[in-house]
């Protein structure tokens, strides 16, 4: 009975403010409401639901594969040794010949 109250209640918050003026008297305020109110809630959620899912199920490489026609360098990369991408992490990117690390 509480969800369908709050449902109701946010009903008429929005259709009051579709209904109002659009000198953004009320709009505003409303806009600002639910952005404080269900927005970043909203990702304070999402925050949390992917923290623990990250913590629970740590991050296992599939083996390493050299498959022909992937990682293919036809002349090297104009930063660095020339083999690493601009954004390159050694625990999840493999170069041509395999992970970095030698715990993969």
């Amino acid at each position: 009975m509480a969800a369908s109250a709050s449902a109701r209640a946010t009903q008429r918050v929005l259709a009051a403010a579709a209904h109002g003026s659009h000198e953004g008297g009320g709009t505003v305020k409303t806009w600002k409401m639910l952005s404080f109110l269900v927005a970043l809630p909203g990702v304070a959620v999402c925050m949390v639901n992917a923290y623990l899912k990250q913590t629970s199920h740590p991050y296992v490489p599939t083996e390493f594969v050299p498959y022909p026609h992937l990682r293919i360098r036809t002349k090297p990369w104009p930063w660095g040794d020339g083999n690493h991408s601009l954004f390159h992490n050694p625990h999840t990117n493999p170069l041509p010949t395999g992970y970095e690390d030698s715990h993969h």
